[in-house]
């Protein structure tokens, strides 16, 4: 989808008639997608909350940073100056790594690797400084990570862990965030246009891709 044809008022009514039920489409196929949890052996519950936590703990911030950097309308900016101020005032890092500990699903080498490429995918994405790309993505992480804080509990629960600050905290706070973020984008959209070649949901299959391996794993991704 190109937008940068359509005058300022279109492009913030594109966000929300056309582009967040989209992305609030996807983030729901992808929601249904999720495995049945009776049905997840220890490892395979493991494995997940492990990868989930190989990606976040080290990369969430460096993301939503480099959407601050790209974006160019100073309305998009205290939206994501809030997310980045709450993720570092109350060392949001620090409770996933708790998190995983307490789940006994801290990340292994194996467990990085399997999210390496993907993860790359989406690194080197965010590193082309395309705000409204940018925008639309984390606008997608964060929908789903308020829906997906619920199974998350559940797994850890499971596997014997009762230390459920961090899913407590994201599954109310991202609800606020991913409102924000769309609002962000309208604010982008408005003074700096994505170009007529680009496709504002680029960042977002990329990372779809990403969080199909850290739910299915690598090699069982495909048959999702």
């Amino acid at each position: 989808m190109t937008t940068s044809v359509l005058s300022p008022q279109m492009q913030n009514h594109l966000v929300t008639v056309s582009i967040q039920p989209k992305i609030e489409s996807m983030i729901d196929e992808l929601s249904a997608s999720l495995p049945d949890l009776n049905h997840l052996t220890s490892e395979e519950r493991r494995g997940m909350i492990a990868r989930y936590s190989a990606v976040l703990e080290a990369n969430f911030i460096y993301w939503m940073t480099a959407t601050l950097i790209a974006v160019k309308s100073e309305g998009a900016r205290p939206h994501l100056l809030e997310n980045l101020f709450e993720e570092v005032r109350d060392a949001h890092p620090v409770m996933l790594r708790r998190f995983a500990i307490a789940a006994n699903a801290y990340p292994t080498d194996t467990d990085a690797l399997a999210v390496d490429e993907d993860l790359t995918n989406v690194r080197k994405f965010l590193g082309k400084l395309s705000a409204v790309q940018s925008l639309a993505t984390m606008a997608f992480f964060e929908g789903f990570i308020q829906k997906f804080m619920a199974y998350l509990a559940n797994l850890a629960n499971a596997q014997g862990s009762t230390d459920m600050e961090y899913t407590d905290v994201h599954g109310v706070c991202d609800i606020a965030h991913t409102q924000g973020l769309f609002l962000a984008l309208a604010e982008e959209m408005e003074v700096n246009p994505l170009a007529p070649e680009a496709d504002v949901f680029e960042g977002v299959y990329l990372l779809r891709a990403l969080i199909q391996t850290i739910v299915f794993g690598p090699a069982d991704k495909l048959a999702a």
